[in-house]
């Protein structure tokens, strides 16, 4: 598969099965009915070997910096006894929003790869560039789109269904 980063190509195929691991964590979420949406994310090694897994827990936690991501990148600091990942990669069904992606720049993760892209909150691509802004100390490779019609479809089970819907 390719996804595409402002029009250019980019092979996605070999990040595949990672976001399908991160695919199952946002459809197991502990409570479906908690209002999080389904986001997964994983930390792999520089190895690739899995280092850390979460999905999106702020309202069964009341946390409100419980995002897949930065839940990812706590577990991943603690199995490596480090906040510098270097060498790993995060894989997300989600853009990440600012929170998650300061934290990405913070924790020296050279490389992120995005399912699909969040047009209302996105800090990679949507509406910010966190990761590649050029005053900040660290700098993060973008595979965007990896399995993108996979990841829509979850996210759209989500938004469409009753419970998800207000009245006007």
């Amino acid at each position: 598969m390719i996804g595409t980063m402002g029009g250019v190509p980019i092979p996605t195929a070999q990040y595949e099965p990672w976001m399908r691991r991160a695919l199952e964590l946002a459809r197991t979420l502990p409570d479906p009915g908690a209002d999080d949406p389904p986001v997964g994310a994983v930390v792999y090694g520089p190895d690739g070997t899995e280092i850390a897994a979460a999905h999106h827990d702020r309202e069964r936690t009341a946390d409100p910096t419980a995002y897949a991501e930065i839940l990812a990148l706590r577990q991943a600091g603690q199995v490596l006894g480090s906040w510098h990942l270097t060498g790993c990669t995060l894989v997300t069904t989600l853009e990440p929003g600012t929170m998650s992606a300061g934290a990405l720049v913070l924790a020296r993760i050279p490389r992120l790869v995005i399912g699909t892209w969040d047009k209302y909150n996105g800090a990679i691509c949507s509406l910010w560039d966190v990761v590649r802004d050029r005053r900040l100390n660290h700098f993060v490779e973008v595979i965007p789109e990896v399995l993108k019609s996979e990841c829509d479809a979850v996210l759209d089970a989500y938004l469409d269904s009753p419970s998800n819907l207000t009245s006007g």
